[in-house]
């Protein structure tokens, strides 16, 4: 057996397990990943003041939707005060480009974040990118890694946020 089938033997191995066992993931992010409970939903920022709460689904691959997506919540954010409006946006699907370290709107989200928005990330799409990229796609550090993104779309909205696609 040659060095060279031996290493892609021990890669086909190593990189599935690493991702199974959730290593890889960038540690700037914060996950959800060993902590996810539906019934109780955790969040990065304390808004305990919020009287209006929306969750806000990013699933497709299309930087003017995004603008769209971030100029809402901006609006939003503007129009109820940020300690009044809680917002959690969530990327998924071929959405999850939006979060991806080099995104050409990664400056807004870090922006965003600063105002109290959270940018929550598929595990499940990662791990289909991951497939792809042979490692687990970089995001911007505001990132906040969650299991499912349709989960946690359904979690929010089980405990009162509405929901908008826009």
């Amino acid at each position: 057996m040659s060095i060279c089938t031996l290493r892609r033997m021990i890669s086909s191995f190593l990189i599935p397990l690493a991702m199974l066992l959730g290593m890889g993931v960038a540690s700037a992010n914060v996950s959800m990943l060993h902590d996810f409970n539906f019934a109780h939903p955790k969040f990065i920022h304390a808004l305990p003041f919020a009287t209006h709460k929306l969750v806000v689904q990013v699933s497709q691959d299309n930087p003017a939707r995004w603008t769209l997506v971030l100029n809402t919540s901006q609006n939003l954010l503007n129009f109820f005060g940020q300690q009044k409006i809680q917002i959690v946006v969530v990327a998924f699907g071929p959405g999850l480009k939006m979060l991806v370290a080099n995104s050409p709107v990664a400056k807004t989200i870090a922006a965003m974040n600063a105002e109290g928005v959270e940018f929550d990330a598929c595990h499940n799409t990662m791990l289909a990118m991951a497939k792809k990229l042979g490692h687990l796609p970089k995001l911007v550090p505001s990132a906040v890694i969650v299991p499912a993104g349709i989960v946690r779309i359904m979690q929010l909205e089980s405990h009162g946020f509405d929901y908008v696609k826009p």
